[in-house]
Order: structure tokens, then sequence, then C-alpha cells
């Protein structure tokens, strides 16, 4: 029996290659909603097969197009008015995440209770955030503040009107796709929402610190290509980000070296004490988050290192927009087992 709030809400997942993440996640939301559609980029693992035979509506995005989170989205939402064109609330999660019991309802009740929220999201956590300082970084991410914020992520709920008014994602946009769209959902008016209830799971399941530094290179990709979207509109979106990568990455580091020739090394220790400024700040503001101090200065240490790559993938989106290339994704996750 689906529950009345699993009436008026359907869920699509996205997926690529998640394994056993995914039957996580699918078992998570099977009986939650009449219509549940899991779309799958372009898996080798039988995600979409398994999907299948779970009883969900599988979209199989064609390999001829590049993937992006954006397009699965987009086709899942399309898949969505196919089942159910009357249905009025869209879930999205991804397929490393476990749907939290109770969140339909809560989101319909702050939908209820807020008549201007276009989008609502609630708290993620981490499903393993002591197996490694990654995942460990995920965890403290997540922690946001109810209230009105700017992005809600890639899960989130959302009217059917509002994403169809907003024309849904851009396909285009590989990173911060979620960024890029909810610019343009607070630009017809609407609010997105922090709720305080748990919305989801997350299963980074990341040990590795090449998976942390592909993420991060993914980061200054978003960066740069939403910046060149929205940056020149009255907020500026991304634009102090990717000012902060040019600065600390690369025009601070050329300088000192640059320098110290005639500094005989003074301007490297310069250089590496405006780092330790900068960590500082940083742990502070976890500090005052009430973070321990543990917590914070991991937080500080990625945050200070995470523009060096970042810088790659701000140059990478350059070099490919000056050469016309297509924009494909950057991949930071392995399957787990099938």
């Amino acid at each position: 029996m689906i529950p009345t709030s699993g009436q008026k809400v359907a869920i699509v997942t996205i997926g690529r290659n998640e394994g056993d993440r995914l039957k996580s996640c699918l078992h998570s939301v099977i009986g939650k909603a009449a219509t549940v559609v899991y779309v799958d980029s372009g898996s080798v693992d039988g995600s979409a097969r398994f999907a299948a035979s779970a009883g969900c509506q599988v979209v199989e995005l064609d390999p001829g197009l590049p993937f992006s989170a954006a397009r699965a989205r987009n086709e899942g939402f399309k898949r969505v008015l196919e089942c159910a064109p009357d249905v009025p609330f869209v879930q999205f999660l991804d397929g490393d995440c476990e749907l939290a019991e109770g969140w339909l309802e809560a989101g319909l009740v702050e939908f209820a209770r807020r008549a201007d929220a276009g989008a609502v999201c609630g708290h993620v956590s981490e499903l393993h955030p002591r197996v490694s300082v990654y995942n460990r970084l995920f965890d403290l991410e997540w922690r946001q503040v109810p209230g009105e914020i700017r992005s809600s992520g890639g899960r989130f709920m959302i009217r059917t009107a509002v994403f169809r008014a907003a024309r849904g994602f851009r396909s285009d946009v590989i990173a911060a796709e979620d960024d890029e769209f909810c610019v343009r959902v607070r630009r017809l008016g609407w609010k997105i929402l922090q709720v305080d209830a748990k919305m989801a799971r997350h299963d980074a399941a990341m040990t590795r610190f090449s998976q942390w530094w592909q993420r991060s290179r993914r980061m200054g990709h978003a960066y740069a290509q939403v910046a060149a979207l929205h940056g020149g509109g009255e907020e500026r979106y991304f634009v102090r980000d990717r000012a902060r990568i040019w600065i600390w990455a690369l025009l601070l580091p050329a300088l000192a070296l640059g320098l110290a020739p005639v500094t005989h090394g003074l301007s490297l220790a310069a250089m590496l004490g405006l780092y330790a400024l900068q960590f500082a700040r940083v742990w502070g503001h976890g500090h005052r988050r009430g973070w321990p101090a543990g917590d914070s200065a991991v937080y500080a240490l990625f945050t200070v290192m995470g523009r060096f790559p970042a810088l790659q993938g701000l140059l990478e989106y350059h070099w490919r927009q000056s050469r016309g290339r297509a924009l494909t994704i950057i991949e930071y996750k392995g399957s787990t087992r099938a």
C-alpha cells in the first residue's frame, strides 16, 4: 500500500555504476511513491537491470550524448510526466543515497506551510563518516542551518510546476548543476528552503586521496562554468569562489616563486604564513559552528589544499571552451560490488 504522501510525490533516482549503493537507495524508496523512476548513465554493473527487477521505471541514457547528472534528472522528470502527468511534486535522489523515513511527509508539510517554497530539502548525513577522512569531510559539508538557502544540492523535492517553469536543468552543466538550476528557480521568485528534518543518508565511499583530488578538480570546473553563466548577475554567483582559486593557487605561488631569488626565500616563507592564516580563518569558522577542534582542523586543511586541484579544473574548463570541446563529466567514484 502506497502511503497517502506517496500519491502526491514521484521519485527520480539517478546513477552510474553505484552497485550496492543503488540497491540500498532503491530499497529505501520502493513503496514510498506510486511512481519511482531510475535513470542510468551507462552503467556496466547491472544497475539498470536491478532497478527494473525492483519495479522501477527505467530510463537508460543514450551513450551517444555526453552523460551528466543534469541530463539524467531531466530525462527522469520527463518519464514522470509520462507515467503520472498530474503529480504535484517530484523528489530527486542520487543513487548513492538512502531516503530517510518520514522525509516525504516532512517535505509536503513545508510546502503546505510556505506557499512561496519552490523546492525544499532536508538534512543529509554521511553513512560511514569515520571510515576515512574524506567521508568525514562529506559529513561536515552536509551540515546546513535550516532556513532559506541559495542551492538545494542534487537531492531535493520540488513543485512539478516550478521545475517546468524553470525548464529543468541545463544538460551541458557537468558539475554544480544544482546551483545553476537554483539560480533560475530563485529568479522566478521562488524560495528554496532547508527543512529541519532528516532527508537522506549518503554513502561517499571515498577512501583515496586521488578521489578527493578528482572531486576538488570537478568543483573548480563547476565554479568556472557556473560563474561564466551567472557571474554577471546581481549576486555574482561563484565569482568570489573562482577568484579565490586564481589568487591562492596560482597568483600567490607565482609571485612568491618569482620574488624568491631577490628576497632570499623570504617570499616563500611569507606565502606559507598566508596559507597558515587561511587555515586559522577556516578553522575558526568551523569552531564557531560548534564543530570539534579536530573536525575543524581537517576541514580547514582540505579547504586550503583543495584550491590546487580546483585550479586544475578551472583551467581545464577554459581550455575546453577555447577549443570548443564538449564538457564531459569528471568522475571521482568507482562502483561498489554489483
